[in-house]
């Protein structure tokens, strides 16, 4: 057995000055690429690579494409996208933790949008992988790989600053350096099941997450006051009332007197509680600073495909399939294609809302189109669609009968500490309102992502089907896994 690594280490690159390479770093390896590599003189903080620690330093790694002129081949394709739709003056969007699942895509789209990009990342999310013995069900090129591979394909730059945002010295340079119009903010701890392993990611997930976004909104008020916040936050702050579930804030009478409130909360992890401290202190320091910022309450998220990762397969998104950072859709689609009972947990009728990832990027581009109000603090639910987990076994079991999969249904013990049975309806006007689009789940979508299951079949590590993280089992120990 050995212990899983905490999740914190540091990064040591000495100098303070610029300099033009041909190499970049990832772990212990050197791998070619194609970056100019620049470094100030500011903490790093606590960045992450390979679970390896490296002796802390004073700088800040920002990585940025060469000039087309001093690449080789790197001119646009055929099949470039044409952005002439994307607005006449270019805004410049930061994107914290754009190395991620809905973060990459994101970054992607809006640089095709022909918004001005940059991606902030520790690579964390890397290391998660490691920890636990996990890997995405598709192939993951390295972050500057991603970068200088857009870069050929559509002739963009997307700017990289390496570093954690906890670290507020980094995130002050980075906001200074780039200074941006909107932040999109991706760079949280987002699996519930990891925010249950143990204490000490329970404690991670809440700084990471809390401390983070604290530093976001500083940076916003020393740094760019009119700058405007896309927070991602979750439909899991609202848990599963017996009302009806409205966009943030509630209009109710008591006693005789009427006002509207916050929406109440019923976290039900770690995780999601720590989302909840987000919106608290999102919402106060728009009142008292007049920060402008959409929170994004986002349902569950399905699919890899958008039309920029399309592009090429070094482009390819995540996929997870795992019992930590896998959704109820992509776990069922995976364990259809190799012929593994769909795991449903308990009863199967906890009822949440979905979107494809196509619409996480049209909900995150409709914000910055439409930016909030000086002082104002809005809420935008994020679903399309609401479904049970036994209508979604239900969908993917007839599709796969469809490919000619036999597709069977196994209730297994919940892990989590839920209701199975429940009331659900949550409101989702606003974007609609806006002009979202929606993409619904359809039998040929899941069809699609069936055979994507079918094509990295042999990635699939059936060790990870299953559920392994326990809410009542949670301990003080960190938590072993098998070498």
């Amino acid at each position: 057995m050995a212990h899983l690594l905490s999740p914190s280490c540091s990064l040591d690159i000495s100098s303070s000055s610029k300099l033009y390479c041909k190499q970049s770093i990832q772990g212990s390896k050197v791998i070619p690429s194609s970056f100019m590599l620049q470094t100030f003189n500011a903490p790093i903080g606590r960045l992450v690579l390979q679970g390896k620690r490296l002796q802390r330093s004073s700088c800040i790694v920002r990585a940025t494409t060469l000039p087309i002129s001093q690449e080789a081949k790197t001119q646009p394709s055929s099949g470039s996208h044409d952005t002439s739709s994307g607005p006449s003056e270019r805004k410049k969007v930061m994107v914290i933790g754009g190395d991620g699942y809905c973060g990459w895509a994101t970054a992607l789209h809006l640089s095709n949008k022909n918004y001005e990009v940059s991606i902030v990342d520790s690579l964390v999310r890397r290391l998660f992988d490691h920890q636990l013995g996990l890997d995405s069900l598709t192939p993951i090129s390295s972050i500057h790989n991603r970068i200088r591979r857009w870069k050929s394909e559509t002739g963009k730059n997307i700017q990289l600053y390496i570093g954690d945002i906890c670290d507020f010295e980094f995130l002050s340079e980075t906001f200074e350096s780039f200074k941006p119009d909107a932040v999109v903010h991706f760079g949280e701890q987002r699996s519930a099941p990891y925010s249950m392993i143990d204490r000490c990611r329970a404690v991670f997930t809440q700084k990471n997450n809390v401390i983070g976004t604290l530093n976001v909104l500083f940076a916003i008020k020393e740094f760019g006051e009119d700058c405007h916040l896309v927070k991602l936050g979750t439909m899991g702050e609202y848990g599963t009332p017996n009302i009806d579930i409205e966009e943030g804030y509630i209009t109710i009478t008591h006693n005789g007197r009427t006002d509207t409130l916050p929406y109440p909360k019923q976290a039900s992890s770690f995780y999601h509680l720590s989302k909840v401290h987000d919106s608290n202190n999102i919402a106060f320091t728009c009142k008292a600073w007049g920060i402008r910022a959409t929170d994004l309450n986002q349902g569950v998220v399905y699919g890899v495909r958008t039309d920029e990762t399309e592009m090429h397969e070094e482009l390819c998104n995540r996929f997870d399939y795992d019992g930590v950072f896998g959704t109820a859709l992509n776990r069922f689609c995976v364990q259809a294609a190799v012929g593994h009972p769909l795991t449903v947990y308990g009863k199967g009728g906890q009822t949440r809302g979905y979107l494809d990832i196509r619409d996480t990027i049209q909900c995150v581009e409709l914000a910055i189109a439409n930016p909030a109000q000086r002082g104002e603090f809005r809420v935008f639910n994020q679903f399309t669609e609401q479904f049970s987990v036994n209508e979604l076994a239900s969908l993917v079991t007839k599709a796969g009968e469809k490919l000619g999969l036999k597709v069977q249904t196994l209730s297994v013990p919940n892990p989590r500490v839920e209701a199975e049975e429940h009331y659900y309806n949550a409101k989702h006007t606003k974007l609609v309102e806006l002009g979202l689009k929606p993409h619904l789940l359809s039998d040929s979508l899941i069809d699609s992502l069936l055979n994507f299951a079918i094509k990295f079949e042999d990635r699939i590590d059936a060790k990870q089907i299953m559920p392994s993280v326990f809410w009542r089992k949670i301990g003080v120990k960190p938590k072993t896994v098998a070498a």
